[in-house]
């Protein structure tokens, strides 16, 4: 019998990483006793163990978990890595505990009190081993309020039409909208509305930081049948023909980026010049590409728009900055 409908898949995953463990150390123990035990019916026990089959580190047979429930009892092997305690080290545990301190800043999270218990924990069970985590500031680049948040996800629901007012940072300018909204989506540490656009007649995405104001009106805002999602697999990057044009270089090493991102134009740099490429990537926000030449960490540089260019310098000297008075402490 499949999972109950109302079960989430975190729920489920919940159980099934508890009850590996429990299994692994009552090896032979009798199904129906299992099944009471565990607080499941039989058949509830049956289809997880069938799902156990399919997990495991890798893809390889040996890689998997073995199940065997044949005779009423249950025998379960190949599973040490998941019933052994967890144990981080340091740069794990200061990389979990500054990752949900962030996470806990987000707007609309839903799970906060789980986020709070968590980050308890952890930062109980590492001590003083967690002090580097207090000298490392990371912030929410998504400013978007939680009203505004609640007030679009219940449009959503309701299927009420928006009207916004959307800034445009490329051409500097707020337009006017009305938007049938479709969904909420939080990628890569940011909110976006997906709707219809009837200034476009076409699907869009509106980042919820850049809405300026927003009426929920008291009009149907069920999207027209032409209306689909975007595929968001792979991010929400999608390049305009008024977009800004950035040129950077990139330093051998750094030139896996012409791979990862879409690009304008692309010129290989000869050996004698230092190697490399010379990319030019039309974008509508700068700040994304900012944040990426700094992680190249020398590796890539902007050369024009000069504005970009002072924008990546002050930046990076900002930081710099920061982490000199951090040092100070």
């Amino acid at each position: 019998m499949p999972p109950a409908p109302t079960e989430t898949a975190t729920a489920r995953l919940a159980r099934l990483l508890t009850m590996v463990p429990w299994l692994v150390n009552r090896q032979g123990i009798d199904l129906r006793q299992a099944a009471d035990d565990l607080g499941v019916s039989t058949e509830q026990l049956e289809a997880d163990l069938q799902l156990l089959f399919l997990c495991g580190y890798g893809q390889m047979p040996d890689e998997l978990i073995e199940a065997d429930w044949e005779g009423g009892r249950v025998f379960v092997g190949n599973a040490d890595s998941i019933a052994r305690p967890l144990r981080l080290g340091v740069d794990e545990a200061v990389t979990l505990i500054v990752g949900l301190r962030a996470l806990r800043e987000v707007p609309g999270l839903g799970e906060r009190e789980a986020v709070d218990r968590a980050l308890a924990k952890l930062e109980a069970a590492a001590g003083e081993a967690a002090a580097p985590a207090d000298r490392v500031l990371a912030e929410v680049a998504d400013e978007t309020s939680a009203d505004l948040l609640a007030r679009i996800r219940g449009a959503v629901t309701d299927r009420r039409r928006l009207h916004l007012r959307y800034l445009v940072p490329a051409r500097d300018e707020a337009t006017e909208r009305d938007v049938d909204p479709m969904r909420v989506v939080g990628i890569d540490g940011r909110w976006y509305l997906e709707g219809w656009c009837h200034r476009a007649e076409d699907t869009r995405l509106f980042r919820l930081d850049r809405i300026e104001h927003l009426d929920v009106l008291d009009v149907d805002g069920t999207p027209p049948p032409e209306a689909s999602e975007r595929d968001l697999s792979e991010g929400t990057f999608r390049p305009a023909p008024d977009d800004l044009v950035v040129t950077v270089r990139l330093l051998p090493g750094a030139t896996w980026v012409s791979d990862y991102y879409p690009v304008e134009s692309l010129e290989e740099i000869p050996q004698a010049d230092g190697g490399g490429q010379l990319v030019r990537i039309r974008t509508a926000d700068t700040a994304w590409l900012r944040r990426l030449v700094w992680r190249l960490g020398g590796r890539g540089y902007v050369t024009e728009p000069a504005d970009v260019v002072a924008e990546v310098r002050e930046g990076a000297r900002a930081a710099l900055e920061a982490y000199a008075a951090v040092r100070e402490r």
